[in-house]
C-alpha cells in the first residue's frame, strides 16, 4: 500500500493551476471546454442584456435628455394579469410613466422578444425598435423622431 499523500499539498493549489486534474472517479480529464473569456461562455440572457445595454448607450448618446431620467429593466416573461384576454398592450415590452417620485420605467421581456426572431441581428433590431417605441410613447413623440431607422 502506498503512503498517503499529504492533504495540505493538495489544498494549497486550486485544480485549474495543476497540470492535469481528474474527475472525482479518477477517469477523465476535467478541464474547461473553452475559456471563460470566449463568446461561447455567454448565456442567452447575458447576451440579451449586453444588446440592451449597447442600445441604451447608443440612444443615450443621441438623446441624453430623454434617456437619462428613464430606468430600464429586463424580465424573462410578462407578468400574468387577470384581464389577460382583454389586454391589447404589447407582450414584448412595457413602459410606465413617472409618477409620485418614481421615475419613468421601460421593461423589456426577454423570452417574448427572443421567440419572435431567429438571428442575433434580428434580435438587435427588435430590441432597438422596442426601446425607441417605448421612449417615444413616454414622451409623446413619433418613433421616427427618436431614431430615423426605426421599423426598418
Amino acid at each position: 500500500m502506498p503512503p498517503p499523500r499529504p492533504i495540505v499539498d493538495g489544498m494549497s493549489r486550486v485544480p485549474w493551476q495543476t497540470h492535469v486534474y481528474r474527475n472525482r472517479h479518477g477517469r477523465g480529464v476535467r478541464t474547461p471546454m473553452f475559456g471563460v473569456r470566449l463568446p461561447q461562455y455567454r448565456t442567452k440572457s447575458g447576451l440579451f442584456d449586453d444588446i440592451v445595454a449597447s442600445q441604451i448607450r447608443r440612444l443615450s448618446s443621441a438623446w441624453p435628455q430623454l434617456v437619462k431620467p428613464v430606468q430600464f429593466a429586463v424580465e424573462d416573461v410578462p407578468p400574468v394579469q387577470d384581464d389577460v384576454w382583454q389586454d391589447t398592450s404589447s407582450t414584448t415590452s412595457r413602459s410606465f410613466p413617472a409618477q409620485h417620485g418614481v421615475p419613468a420605467r421601460i421593461v423589456l421581456y426577454r423570452m417574448a422578444l427572443q421567440m419572435q426572431v431567429t438571428t442575433r441581428m434580428e434580435l438587435q433590431w427588435a430590441i432597438r425598435d422596442e426601446l425607441v417605441s417605448r421612449i417615444a410613447e413616454l414622451y409623446g413623440r413619433r418613433p421616427e423622431e427618436i431614431d430615423p431607422d426605426w421599423g426598418m
